[in-house]
């Protein structure tokens, strides 16, 4: 069984690297602190005789209660006569492993996604001492039988779909070592006393199940004496009203737990009165993750052998150096694992780090802390992983990092600067991966990283860097350097023989939105991934050429002036997924060597100058969700294979082509295409009325296919411009929220398909500019997702319809140049929109048209008699209390809302951080529109 233990590590491979060897160096000289992974005991060389007739026939009986065996397991579990002698031997069965008497003593069964119940055959097998049928979809409740299989050692029935109450005969089991009955969150527990009868038990997880109504739990813990693993997480401990008894608490009894797992419930700092207890010496590890803990105590501190502390996901504000006092007793000598991240913890990471003279690990990330990180955390001499990122720290990284003993750095996302410029460093440091994305190493190139020969990762993105990149830089780390990522930064250089000193087996390089020129001449055979978007670099690009190993996953050289053809080459890139190449100046067909990206999962060629058909080999890309071949010359046909062959397809962009005949109806087969551009080419006939069809338009679909993530720490987001509101906009991120169809500026024909209405979830609907006859649907109304509504330049008759007027999330409406008559309805949104909208359609009429519809002068205003002379008073009177009240409730309300963030912690930081993402994305625009400014 997998240990129940999340640890948080992180997810760049170097640092996976880093970690396995510490893990594995520390296991093989402590006791194991997780789950025991017991295997089901091998065959042995030598049986006398078959499997019996009765046993064979046990677990055919048990497979007949079967009903699904998606991978198959069992398979080889047939009743043929004819079949071959090992076929007939059940103890040749998957899964199956007998003893030396050809008697069954194991069942392993597990993660085969099984669905059906558990056959009550397992009653024949009398030597079974091992049974995991943990990882499948077994339903019902779990069998009172299994209480009667006493001989059994090992029981695994977690992850399953079993409901009901957890079966007390499982206290009958009294020679069982291993029981887990992990995420059975439909099963319910009354009472735990029949765990007291399981004397053998070594290794307990419940993780999952709720224990919320379960008193004195921890008193039936306290009794199992062999306990040396016990995994309860999420299991609504906090629910409890008398965890346990005080005559245990005061006992002499020291307790054998070494691991032991309590995240995520929600346990606030009293449960340390019950947990002491369960604390001992012999505790290795703890994890008390995801809980609302505000301090812990000092006894911790005193757990001479405690070595994996795991802290994290901890909402309530904890000061650091208080926490740390707590455990500077003799933990603090054996401690060698800290995970206190994505918690409150404040202050500064002081001297009071220098006590823990065993950590290895130290992860701090996603917290609040302050101040500078002290010169101690250097000095550190087991020190192996240091993650402070994503806190307000600030000030100068010391100099003394290249002292130190650490492999893995990472600062990111912190005020702090770098190394002072006078400070002496030498070539000594032993750091392999250094984090320092988004902290304040500019304006000048910080040369101090050169000194650090021996790192293999190095992310400088985001870092404020103005400067020229040192000619000797691609040279510092020859062969070694296998992750570079300076992106986000105004650098500038040519990099013409930047890849010669990368390490040849594999390597990322991401040198995006910077402002690097020149030419690419060299590039190393192996690459996984390459981003040079958003550069100034020219020149063709047949170094893509030199790539031959196959391995590369993400080719992004989008926003750059290269031209010429793409390279007949790409027979090699049968592993890309990623390839990015529009807005450069390349021209010419996709050549015939394309076919070979069969894996391809995003192809952009948008704003370029391609031509010609394309061509059948792109047939080949069934794994394709991102089609943009927007603003190029292709032409011939919209192929109707799109919608027969790319079933993932979520984006479909071919604007701005020279495409010619009919809107494929195989299109209508796209399940979950989102956002359908086929706007400015020549396409004539009809609308279909199957685009009714496109299920992600209809209802939400939970894909989320914009984002890809790779090895190396790589994520690629699909990025497209948009026509929004009748202007180009760039969407990125929250490409994954548009769903929009975009006919505009054809040649099509006839009428509106009354089914287009039933796509309830679409945004976006743009048919304007085409020759488009007869009425809009009736039950227009219908699209109360809509936001954008063009149907401008057509020749549409007839009126608004009615059902406009429910249409309340309406910000765009554009219905000029048309046949239309009649009243504009009256809604909420129709009004608000200006006169030019609607111009161009000489029998509308009604607001907000300065043309009145018929009898309509009559009820303009009510006559001036005498009984209303005085009105204009009390107008004045009515507007005056009307703003009055207005600033009243303004200023009442603004210091609610103060008040609450400064009260409420939690509120505060969602808050800002709400307010920060906004922020990211009005930049994102204004830079968006910048650029298309200078480049008009």
């Amino acid at each position: 069984m997998a240990n129940t233990i999340y640890h948080k590590h992180f997810t760049h491979p170097i640092f996976f690297f880093i970690a396995s060897v510490f893990v594995l160096e520390s296991f093989t000289t402590t006791t194991a602190l997780v789950w025991s992974n017991t295997q089901p005991p091998t065959s042995p060389g030598h049986r006398t005789g078959k499997c019996t007739e009765k046993e064979r026939q046990a677990l055919l009986h048990f497979k007949s209660y079967i009903h699904y065996d998606p991978r198959c397991l069992l398979t080889t579990w047939t009743p043929g006569e004819e079949e071959k002698a090992a076929t007939n031997d059940c103890c040749y069965w998957s899964g199956v492993t007998c003893n030396n008497h050809s008697r069954v003593t194991s069942l392993e069964l597990s993660d085969g996604f099984l669905e059906g119940n558990i056959s009550p055959s397992l009653l024949n097998f009398s030597y079974l001492n091992y049974l995991d049928l943990s990882g499948n979809s077994f339903n019902g409740t779990i069998p009172m039988f299994i209480g009667s299989m006493t001989q059994l050692r090992y029981l695994y029935l977690g992850w399953n779909d079993f409901s009901g109450i957890i079966p007390l005969e499982l206290g009958n089991l009294t020679n069982l070592q291993e029981l887990s009955l992990e995420s059975l969150s439909s099963c319910t527990v009354e009472n735990l006393d029949w765990l007291s009868h399981l004397s053998q038990l070594d290794n307990l997880v419940m993780s999952g199940i709720s224990l919320g109504k379960v008193d004195n739990w921890v008193n039936v813990i306290l009794s199992l004496r062999k306990l040396s693993y016990l995994g309860l997480n999420a299991c609504d401990l906090s629910h409890v009203m008398h965890p346990y008894s005080y005559s245990y608490v005061n006992s002499s009894f020291s307790s054998s737990i070494v691991t032991l797992s309590l995240s995520d419930n929600n346990l606030n700092s009293s449960m340390y009165h019950w947990l002491f207890p369960l604390t001992s010496n012999a505790l290795v590890e703890l994890d008390l993750s995801g809980n609302m803990l505000d301090e812990i105590p000092k006894y911790l501190g005193n757990l001479c052998g405690l070595t994996y502390l795991h802290f994290g996901g901890n909402l309530m504000p904890i000061k650091l150096p208080d926490f740390l006092s707590n455990l500077s007793g003799c933990t603090s000598v054996t401690l060698q694992y800290l995970d206190a991240s994505s918690s409150q913890f404040t202050g500064s990471l002081s001297d009071d780090i220098q006590k823990f003279s065993s950590l290895q690990d130290l992860e701090l990330s996603n917290n609040q802390l302050h101040g500078t990180i002290s010169e101690k955390v250097w000095q550190l001499p087991m020190l192996r992983t240091l993650d402070v990122s994503s806190s307000f720290l600030k000030g100068a990284i010391s100099e003394n990092i290249e002292k130190s003993n650490i492999l893995y750095v990472n600062l990111s996302n912190n005020s702090l600067e770098g190394v002072p410029l006078k400070a002496n460093m030498s070539n000594i440091s032993s750091i392999e991966h250094m984090d320092l994305s988004s902290c304040k190493l500019g304006p000048r190139f910080p040369k101090w990283i050169q000194t650090m020969k021996n790192l293999s990762s190095i992310d400088l993105a985001n870092t404020q860097i103005s400067d020229k990149i040192p000619e000797d830089f691609w040279n510092t780390w020859p062969s070694r350097l296998r992750y570079l990522n300076i992106a986000f930064n105004n650098i500038t250089g040519t990099i013409t023989d930047m890849f010669s000193n990368l390490d040849p087996h594999s390597s990322t390089i991401n040198l995006r939105s910077n402002n690097f020129y020149g030419h690419i001449l060299n590039v190393p055979s192996r690459l996984n991934n390459l981003d040079l978007s958003k550069n100034n670099l020219s020149g063709q690009i047949f170094f893509l050429c030199q790539i031959v190993d196959g391995s590369l996953s993400v080719l992004d050289l989008s926003h750059n002036a290269f031209t010429g053809p793409i390279p007949d080459c790409l027979w090699h890139f049968t592993e890309l997924k990623i390839l990015s190449l529009g807005y450069n100046n390349l021209s010419g067909r996709l050549p015939t060597s394309i076919k070979f990206l069969i894996n391809l999962e995003v192809l952009s060629l948008y704003n370029n100058n391609f031509s010609g058909k394309l061509p059948l080999s792109l047939k080949n890309f069934t794994r394709l969700t991102f089609l943009n071949l927007g603003a190029n010359k292709f032409s011939g046909y919209v192929p109707g294979w799109i919608g027969e062959r790319f079933s993932s397809l979520y984006a479909l962009i071919l604007t701005s082509n020279k495409f010619t005949g009919n809107i494929p109806s195989h299109l209508c087969r796209l399940l979950y295409l989102q956002i359908l551009d086929l706007s400015m080419n020549k396409i004539q006939g009809t609308i279909p009325s199957c685009l009714s069809n496109l299920t992600s338009m209809v209802q939400f679909l939970a894909v989320n296919q914009n984002v890809h993530s790779f090895n190396l720490s790589m994520t690629y987001v699909d990025r497209s411009m948009i026509k929004w509101q009748g202007n180009l906009l760039e969407f990125s991120i929250t490409l994954e929220l548009v769903k929009i169809i975009n006919l505009s500026s054809n040649n099509l024909t006839g009428k509106i398909p009354d089914k287009l209405t039933d796509l309830h979830k679409l945004v976006a609907l743009d048919l304007s500019m085409n020759a488009l006859v007869g009425e809009i649907p009736s039950k227009i109304g219908q699209m109360k997702e809509l936001l954008i509504l063009d149907l401008s330049r057509n020749n549409l008759r007839g009126g608004l319809p009615s059902s406009m007027s429910q249409m309340t999330l309406l910000n765009y409406l554009d219905v000029s140049y048309n046949s239309l008559s009649g009243r504009i309805p009256s809604g909420t949104q129709l009004q608000t929109f200006e006169p030019s909208r609607y111009i161009g359609n000489a029998g509308l009429c009604g607001l907000p048209l300065s043309k009145y519809c018929p009898g309509d002068k009559e009820l303009e205003g009510p006559p001036i008699t005498r009984e209303n002379v005085g009105d204009g008073e009390d107008v004045d009177d009515l507007q005056r209390w009307y703003y009055v009240g207005g600033a009243t409730g303004f200023v009442a309300g603004f210091w609610m809302v103060c008040i609450a963030l400064i009260v409420n912690r939690r509120g505060r930081h969602a808050f800002f951080h709400v307010m920060n993402s906004l922020e990211n994305w009005v930049y994102v625009k204004v830079m968006v529109f910048t650029a298309k400014v200078r480049r008009v």
